[in-house]
């Protein structure tokens, strides 16, 4: 007989007798074997109709659940002890923009729940890495800042005043004079001076403030589509200082072409640039006598192959891409994991090592507009994103930053829900003095509480979701104050690291001390020659290789 199958025969013949002692413990080695593979705690099925007995073990089973997972957490701990102070050879940034605590905290619900869990249980890749930091996100003018500021000081080392981009705080907002003597340079192009590989991925415009800070020097984020007062706008900047960034994938084809120039996917609409230039053709002449590819969209993206590629620019949008859970074989915008998997295997090759940013932008996108299921699927996307890059590298040289760069207004504060309630659903547990239910995500501020406001006016209540799909994208979640665009948070957000000296991002700090380690990590910019740990090499910087020295 089958030593499996014989196994199943003796434990149901064991559970048709009464629970006595020798059956107990069948039932019971059964269910921790369960809690053992990290399946689901329920008793052998063959036991399951002799009630409390098989309940009286299941209940058993959670508490030995409980206890492993107690003594496997120790385990780990005991394990930082074991710091990687190795060289980062790769540095991989994830910005999950406007992702804070409640964001990460509901996203993993839902994607616990998308596996038909109860969710809470579930874990997004990076709460699995080692080392866990909070991060101080004010600007120097603004108590709540922009993403400009904060993408500022994550990736060039300084706090800088909202709206600006590359400067520091001497630089005043929109006044161009003032660039002179403010810009600093970010990671990035540290990176390329120590002859790395580098690049950038976003699904939203490849100008938009968080890439444009590891490119840009701007006194205004707003500046897109031709200069201003003799500054160069940010975008055209992508040909005049990101020329050496390998590969930069996103949208924001509308800042690239001129105003007379229709869109590739969409001749109704026409570029914004007041200037006449057209920045791919630009691109692409730079890149002449080199490997270089200009995709626009997600099958000429699918066919690039990375061996023979070593400059790739794909522009799969007139502004942003599609959120993913309205991604179709039509809307032909790769998936955020799909341009990072692309981005690595083209920067991989490189025997000096990589930087590159990966930005989930459309996170921050679906919180502006109150969304909160997309705002959730946005941060799984970046989770598969993460994954996908984990799959790749090698960790013992690879440190991997996933952090946010400011919170939102979205809280998950309502009414003691049930373990494994709809996080998208209504709060089950409790309804308002108005006898009306209500989402357990809920927003400060945003169009949920316009059409709250709009209800009162016209039925003298707020909205009775009772029969409202809560779950469908595009519903808002109600908010208290009435607003056509929610703005961002002030508190702290999460820094989360694995690879060489991630133990450095642990504790709290201002948020431009993410710079600082990723320098010290890879010995770079200001640390290059300060390595300590390498006592027998001096990691100075290396000229560029000749492929990178292009435009100058």
């Amino acid at each position: 007989m089958d030593i499996k199958l014989g196994l199943v025969v003796v434990v149901a013949v064991a559970c048709a007798i009464p629970c006595v002692q020798s059956q107990e413990i069948r039932c019971a080695n059964r269910c921790f074997a369960e809690v053992e593979e990290s399946l689901p705690c329920q008793c052998n099925r063959a036991c399951q109709k002799y009630g409390n007995c098989c309940e009286d073990f299941e209940l058993q089973c959670l508490v030995e659940h409980w206890k492993k997972y107690g003594r496997d957490e120790l385990q780990k701990a005991l394990k930082k002890q074991q710091l990687n102070k190795n060289l980062a050879k790769n540095v991989i940034i994830f910005i999950g923009d406007g992702m804070d605590l409640t964001t990460v905290t509901a996203a993993r619900i839902l994607k616990g729940q998308q596996k038909g869990l109860a969710g809470e249980e579930e874990k997004i890749v990076w709460e699995t890495f080692p080392y866990t930091g909070l991060l101080k996100t004010y600007a120097t003018d603004r108590q709540i800042p922009d993403s400009a500021a904060t993408a500022t000081a994550l990736f060039c080392g300084v706090k800088t005043k909202s709206s600006t981009i590359g400067v520091d705080d001497r630089i005043e907002v929109e006044n161009c004079a003032t660039q002179e003597g403010a810009s600093v340079d970010s990671v990035m192009v540290d990176a390329q001076e120590m002859g790395k590989s580098t690049g950038i991925v976003t699904n939203s415009y490849v100008s938009d403030a968080t890439p444009g800070a590891m490119y840009a020097h701007s006194a205004y984020r707003r500046w897109l589509s031709g200069p201003v007062d003799g500054c160069e706008d940010v975008t055209s900047q992508i040909i005049s200082k990101a020329d050496k960034v390998n590969v930069i994938m996103g949208g924001g084809r509308a800042f690239m072409l001129p105003n007379t120039t229709a869109d590739p996917e969409d001749p109704d609409s026409l570029g914004t640039r007041t200037d006449g230039r057209n920045l791919i053709e630009e691109w692409t002449a730079l890149h002449e006598g080199y490997n270089y590819q200009y995709v626009w969209n997600d099958e000429d993206l699918a066919a690039v192959d990375a061996d023979e590629t070593d400059y790739l620019l794909g522009l799969f949008a007139y502004y942003r891409t599609t959120y993913e859970n309205d991604r179709t074989p039509e809307t032909r915008d790769p998936s955020l994991a799909e341009m990072t998997i692309k981005a690595i295997e083209i920067l991989q090759k490189n025997k000096n090592g990589f930087l590159l940013m990966v930005e989930g932008a459309l996170i921050d996108i679906a919180h502006h507009f109150g969304i909160g299921q997309d705002a959730l699927n946005e941060t799984i996307a970046l989770d598969e994103a993460v994954s996908a890059a984990l799959d790749m590298v090698n960790l013992d040289e690879t440190l991997v930053i996933v952090t946010a760069d400011h919170s939102h207004g979205m809280s998950m504060s309502s009414g003691y829900s049930s373990r494994g309630n709809p996080i998208l659903g209504l709060n089950d547990q409790a309804i308002g003095n108005d006898e009306l239910p209500y989402t357990t995500l809920l927003y400060n501020q945003g169009p949920g509480g316009v059409e709250e406001l709009d209800s009162i006016k016209e039925t003298g209540h707020r909205r009775n979701l009772t029969n409202e799909e809560t779950m469908a994208s595009g519903f808002h979640q109600s908010s208290l104050i009435p607003s056509s665009y929610a703005t961002h948070g002030g508190v702290d957000i999460p820094v989360y690291a694995i690879g060489p000296m991630a133990h450095m991002l642990d504790s709290t700090h201002e948020q431009n001390y993410v710079a600082h380690v990723i320098r010290h990590a890879a010995c770079m910019g200001e640390y290059a020659d300060d390595c300590s740990r390498f006592p027998t090499r001096r990691n100075k910087a290396r000229k560029r290789p000749a492929s990178a020295n292009i435009g100058h």
